[in-house]
């Protein structure tokens, strides 16, 4: 009995260690992932079609050294681990055994690899969130939590970089872009779902400002599901000059949403109050506020953001909506529960709001004067 006990308590650490390391080595698979994205193995396998991709098919393919090859066959037993891409032995030859164990591996695409492909994928924003820039200043997260900081100045970027992410952006050209082609690529994937989802909030209204809409990748989503809605796109003028030319169904207007937003039925906010504090998201919101007729009238503010807890979720949402509340703290962002929305909406002079969570870890807000 001694024995069992004492295997069992082993078995009780082992486990533990194993936990740990599981955190510890979690970097790992995060760079396994952007060593995929820098060298295309999604795009690679993907030109093989459904049938998948052997190492040398996709080594001809991605262009590395023949020195590399052995350490490639290893990151990709990593990505297979992980769930990026599956593996199997190709079906045996007509008149084969089928036992050959040396036959070359199949790589082939999983759900998770799919999204990285294709017309609309999310690349772009995978790769922003893999950033040099985002990741690094992690590196000081415990040192920074011992220095005493102004609220104003409390940025873990700007510990790190010596300036804000917004403000590298704005003198930038290079990480102006990562942001911008990121958020459109996260807007093509994410705003047919919540359009489908959650059509009701869009409908009844005749012209929106997407505030701090980038590109406009969301507002010519909308304008095409509903071809009724004036939309127009606010964001500064650097982002603003880079906006798609031609007929892309939206007008693009160089503003600050902290100055002053345009009028119109509804303001539109995808992803963008969890950039910013309270204060700054009330500031905002008081401004959304002004450009919107009262509620009788169609005036309302669409916001699509996590709420977190709202929904009953599995162990994965509640982690993702950790670690994500984690990732925005690094620009002295913040995700919010249904509490602490509410306190800025009604700081803000709001009188109502509805929380449809649709969107996976993310929730449809919609808000009323």
């Amino acid at each position: 009995m001694a024995l069992n006990n004492g295997s069992t308590t082993n078995q009780a650490l082992l486990d533990a260690q194993l936990e740990l390391w599981q955190n510890t080595f979690g970097y790992i698979k995060s760079m396994a992932l952007k060593s995929a994205l820098d060298l295309r193995i999604a795009d690679a396998i993907h030109h093989h079609g459904g049938s998948g991709a052997t190492l040398p098919q996709i080594v001809a393919r991605i262009k590395i050294p023949s020195s590399k090859i052995p350490h490639l066959r290893r990151l990709m037993r990593v990505l297979v681990a992980t769930g990026v891409f599956a593996a199997q032995h190709p079906p045996p030859a007509v008149g084969s055994s089928g036992d050959d164990e040396d036959e070359p591996m199949l790589y082939t695409l999983t759900p998770v690899s799919r999204l990285l492909v294709g017309s609309q994928n999310l690349a772009p924003i995978t790769t922003m969130n893999l950033h040099a820039a985002f990741i690094s200043p992690f590196l000081e997260l415990g040192s920074w939590f011992q220095h005493e900081e102004a609220p104003e100045s409390c940025e873990l970027f700007k510990h790190a970089h010596g300036q804000t992410c917004w403000g590298q952006a704005d003198r930038d050209a290079t990480f102006n872009a990562l942001i911008n082609d990121g958020m459109v690529s996260d807007s093509n994937f994410l705003m047919d779902i919540a359009i489908n989802e959650c059509a009701g909030a869009f409908q009844g209204i005749t012209s929106l400002v997407d505030v701090g809409g980038g590109l406009g990748a969301s507002a010519q989503a909308i304008a095409k599901a509903f071809p009724g809605v004036k939309c127009s796109v606010l964001d500064l003028d650097h982002v603003v000059a880079n906006a798609p030319a031609g007929d892309t169904g939206v007008q693009y207007i160089a503003g600050n949403m902290f100055e002053k937003i345009p009028p119109a039925d509804a303001m539109f906010l995808k992803w963008i109050l969890h950039d910013w504090d309270d204060e700054e998201c009330i500031r905002i919101l008081k401004n959304c506020r002004k450009a919107i007729p009262p509620r009788e009238e169609g005036g309302k503010v669409i916001i699509i953001d996590m709420a977190i807890g709202v929904e009953p979720s599995d162990l994965r949402h509640k982690e993702m909506q950790a670690v994500f509340d984690i990732f925005v703290m690094v620009i002295n962002g913040k995700e919010r529960n249904e509490k602490e929305w509410k306190k800025i909406f009604f700081k803000a002079g709001f009188s109502d709001y509805k929380i449809t969570p649709v969107l996976g870890v993310r929730s449809i807000i919609e808000v009323y004067p």
